[in-house]
């Protein structure tokens, strides 16, 4: 049986994307890691035999199609697509600026859109169809104070999926949404440098609160990167991979307060991130 192709988005070392990498090359994949051009360096100590690295930006039309086109014409097919590429987005959304709000949703959201139209044409003419899995988040299901502008990518990864995976359906593709709890990634660390120097007027005060909030995944209990991809890798691999997949520390937590009434979430959140008391 030939090895299946998996194409894989944001990939340098240290972040899931590379983990997840290696759980597919692992389970006899052969795998296309991928990352904007100055981050192809970053991909390195993955096995030569069954992982390939491959620039591709996701907000660039032409570099997507020139990524699913080269993997395409190379061995005729895409079987998996893992639309992980992220970034995080982090202040208060009465005062972070609309262009790192729009650059989240640039990569988050319509990054993985981007992807999708540009695969599931091959996908949908082969007979097999194929798999594809969008990266949510927990957040996208309750969003947290300091965090709005990621939240809000996250939810609309996660509308555009459940709708996306009956649309695919005549065409036998699969579609899955992981719901990630918290997991070590370099995304808190990528956070914190975004916000150096960044001067906040009304939320001056709120300073260690937001800087708290942006490397919040990434501190106690958070679950490690390689356990988080083998877990999710076997469950996409199944015949019939679940449509969600929610895996990660406080997971339990954030179901929890799915279902809890608005003023206990919000009672949670402001104490959490200081939001109690007006400065």
């Amino acid at each position: 049986m030939d090895k299946k192709i998996v194409l894989v988005t944001g990939c340098a070392k240290g972040g899931i994307g590379y983990e997840y990498c290696k759980a597919f090359a692992d389970q006899n994949c052969h795998v296309f890691a991928t990352d904007i051009p100055q981050r192809i360096i970053d991909i390195v100590d993955l096995p030569n035999d069954t992982v390939e690295t491959l620039a591709l930006d996701v907000t660039c039309d032409e570099s997507v199609s020139s990524a699913v086109e080269t993997i395409v014409s190379k061995y005729g097919r895409i079987d998996i697509l893992v639309n992980n590429a992220g970034i995080g987005s982090t202040g208060p959304l009465a005062e972070l600026p609309l262009e790192s709000i729009r650059k989240a949703w640039e990569v988050n959201a319509l990054g993985q859109l981007r992807l999708i139209q540009h695969v599931v044409p091959h996908m949908a003419t082969r007979p097999g169809g194929g798999t594809i899995v969008n990266v949510g988040s927990v957040v996208g299901r309750v969003p947290t104070p300091w965090a709005g502008s990621y939240c809000a990518s996250k939810a609309t990864v996660q509308a555009f999926t459940e709708a996306l995976r009956v649309e695919v359906r005549p065409f036998g593709i699969k579609v899955v949404l992981v719901i990630p709890g918290a997991v070590r990634s370099n995304l808190g660390k990528a956070a914190m440098e975004n916000l150096k120097g960044i001067e906040w007027k009304l939320y001056k005060g709120y300073k260690e609160a937001i800087e708290e909030r942006a490397r919040a995944s990434q501190v106690g209990k958070a679950t490690e990167g390689g356990a988080f991809a083998r877990h999710v890798v076997r469950k996409v691999l199944r015949p019939n991979p679940p449509k969600h997949i929610v895996f990660g520390h406080m997971t339990c937590l954030f179901a929890f307060l799915s279902w809890s009434p608005l003023w206990v979430r919000d009672s949670f959140f402001a104490k959490r991130f200081n939001l109690n008391n007006k400065l």
